[in-house]
């Protein structure tokens, strides 16, 4: 069983404050098949999103942000405790943005995922 220190990361970061220092407790990784944010100090919680389950990612950069090298990208996913979701002033997200929509694209294709597997979903809830 891997443990977060023994876990390797294709990419990791700190959500950092309005200045992009990283002095927040959140935290965003992903690997070849997953991505993970992580937040607490005291109490910690772990979510996770299988990659193949992102279902679009967008990049918002405010004034700010390009001022400090940093950006927020959005995640929609089919991920029923995550949902959509947001990795906040992360560093260079232009270059993280483009990593994580690849690996998402390898992982829909080794799954043989197609945008029906969602429309699945909701038509099983309708019946």
């Amino acid at each position: 069983m891997a443990t977060e220190s023994t876990r390797e990361y294709i990419w990791q970061a700190r959500k950092r404050n309005a200045l992009g220092l990283p002095w927040t407790f959140t935290k965003y990784a992903f690997n070849e098949d997953r991505l993970f944010v992580t937040k607490g100090l005291l109490k910690t919680v772990e979510d996770e999103v299988r990659l193949y389950r992102i279902m679009d990612l967008s990049l918002t950069r405010t004034l700010s942000q390009k001022i400090f090298g940093m950006g927020t990208i959005s995640i929609s996913s089919a991920d029923k405790t995550l949902g959509n979701f947001d990795l906040i002033n992360i560093k260079n997200p232009i270059a993280v943005k483009e990593q994580l929509s690849q690996l998402v694209e390898e992982n829909r294709d080794k799954k043989r995922v197609t945008g029906r597997e969602f429309m699945g979903e909701e038509l099983e809830a309708d019946d």
